[in-house]
């Protein structure tokens, strides 16, 4: 039994301009409900698939969003787009110490969304009440191994306790369900799996995996040492029964597996195959940059520029019909498997997860 892969839209694309009101839409009729805003670029870990050892060329601070620019942006993403899910990413989010002030913000918009934060943990243990006291639902927490010699190989950095921390004090703090997202080391990675499993289901934390993908700053994947999904289910399924969640997927990235033992279900375990069996037709997610950039796809090749209108003086109405022709003209997939497929100039760092 292996993922199912949700392909691309095959609908007929209309002609025209972008709908001036309602849904955020684009023209294979994926409505955009989750809005993923990245609060910085820059990253206290110097993961090997993400960025090299001495990191990266930060953007200046003057042209990433203000917290006000931030909050105005997802007031239009909520109340004029009908954004349903607000997730904060980077770069590392915690490092930015606004953080707690947009999601209150964004906690007393009408209708609410809910909130999440991706983050790798490190920090979270001393502001994971504040940020549930603010108003933030869960969280997704970054970790490959529980090695602690390879999570300093990947990583570049010997932190693995205050991630763990993090986990606990996120457990603690209500920030549930907690996730842990993981993509796995190529040569190490299938060994990791099932620990990573175990240690999920005896704290009560819900494991993702992830393809990796190409996003790293040096352009150095390579589609041949990529772990793949059927492998990673192998890996799991010799440790544990696995059978397919039978809850709809809608438009999660993740296929969800219950993990069985004597017929009682221990929780679940989701994958998410990118790579192997992209979910593009089921997308529903736009893409807000920490330099206020839209950005319609993870690997997109062209970004609408939010900041400069409204730095410019734009109106709330010019504001929200950029938005609506960016995301109009969303691509039918990401590319990847594609002869032609040409990896974004910004790395995942400076895009947000």
């Amino acid at each position: 039994m292996t993922l199912t892969p949700l392909g691309l839209p095959t609908i007929a694309r209309p002609v025209g301009p972008a709908p001036a009101s309602g849904p955020l839409i684009d023209t294979y009729g994926r409505v955009a409900a989750d809005l993923r805003v990245s609060l910085t670029d820059r990253c206290n870990l110097r993961c090997t698939y993400c960025m090299p050892a001495e990191g990266l060329d930060w953007l200046p601070g003057a042209d990433l969003l203000t917290p006000e620019e931030l909050t105005r942006l997802i007031r239009v993403a909520v109340t004029r787009l009908g954004i349903t899910g607000v997730r904060f990413t980077g770069g590392e989010p915690l490092l930015v110490p606004h953080l707690e002030e947009v999601v209150a913000a964004t906690a007393a918009l009408q209708p609410r969304p809910a909130m999440a934060v991706t983050t790798n943990g490190i920090g979270l243990a001393k502001r994971a009440a504040a940020l549930k006291k603010a108003g933030l639902n869960r969280v997704n927490v970054s970790l490959d191994t529980l090695d602690p010699d390879r999570f300093a190989a990947i990583t570049r950095r010997r932190r693995l306790p205050e991630v763990l921390d993090g986990l606990a004090a996120a457990k603690a703090a209500g920030l549930s369900p907690v996730k842990v997202n993981a993509v796995l080391d190529p040569e190490t990675g299938l060994d990791d799996a099932p620990a990573l499993l175990r240690f999920c289901l005896e704290h009560g934390y819900q494991l993702r995996i992830i393809e990796q993908m190409p996003l790293d700053a040096g352009h150095h994947w390579q589609r041949g040492s990529v772990l793949q999904a059927d492998q990673i289910l192998a890996a799991l399924r010799r440790e544990y029964s696995l059978r397919p969640d039978p809850a709809p997927r809608g438009s999660a990235p993740a296929e969800l597996w219950q993990v069985h033992d004597d017929g009682a279900v221990l929780g679940t375990v989701g994958v998410i195959a990118s790579v192997s069996a992209a979910f593009c037709g089921t997308c529903d997610r736009t893409r807000l940059t920490a330099d206020g950039q839209v950005r319609s796809c993870l690997f997109s090749q062209q970004e609408t520029d939010l900041r400069a209108l409204l730095r410019g003086g734009a109106d709330d109405d010019a504001v929200e019909a950029a938005w609506r022709a960016a995301m109009w003209a969303k691509p039918a997939g990401h590319g990847i498997n594609d002869p032609g497929f040409v990896q974004p100039d910004r790395p995942m760092s400076a895009i947000g997860g």
